[in-house]
């Protein structure tokens, strides 16, 4: 079993987030604004997600984030600017730039695949921990 942390900064234009495994950083993140875990409009809640490879019609081969709640279709896919190019999913980046947004997305979800699919190949559970400094967000996990 592996688990993945990634670690959510919080801002009214995105979230963003480093994504490690046993302390060493994989990549960035960005992602929607937390806004209530509304479908389409926000980002998912902090809590302790099992990831799957799956293949996706409009994404192709991507890693699929199970049981969140009240939302369904939840991917790990690339997107510079979570406000144009995500709705409720993650975006690996590889470089900041703000609030959401990020450069270099495809490169950063290669390296994250490169760290997931041999895992999930050999059938065995990955994990992603999302966690924060706002203490008010995780009771929504």
């Amino acid at each position: 079993m592996m688990t993945l942390h990634l670690f959510r900064t919080y801002a009214s234009e995105g979230t963003n987030g480093v994504l490690s495994l046993q302390g060493k950083p994989i990549c960035s993140t960005i992602e929607l604004p937390w806004r209530n875990n509304k479908r389409m409009i926000s980002c998912i809640p902090e809590g302790r997600y099992r990831l799957i490879r799956g293949r996706y019609h409009k994404h192709g081969d991507q890693i699929g984030i199970m049981n969140v709640p009240g939302r369904e279709a939840i991917l790990i896919h690339p997107g510079n600017s979570a406000l144009d190019d995500l709705k409720g999913c993650i975006a690996p980046v590889t470089t900041l730039t703000g609030p959401g947004k990020g450069l270099y997305s495809r490169i950063a979800l290669e390296r994250l695949k490169a760290v997931v699919y041999p895992v999930l190949n050999k059938k065995e559970e990955v994990y992603l921990l999302i966690t924060s400094h706002s203490s008010n967000l995780t009771s929504h996990a």
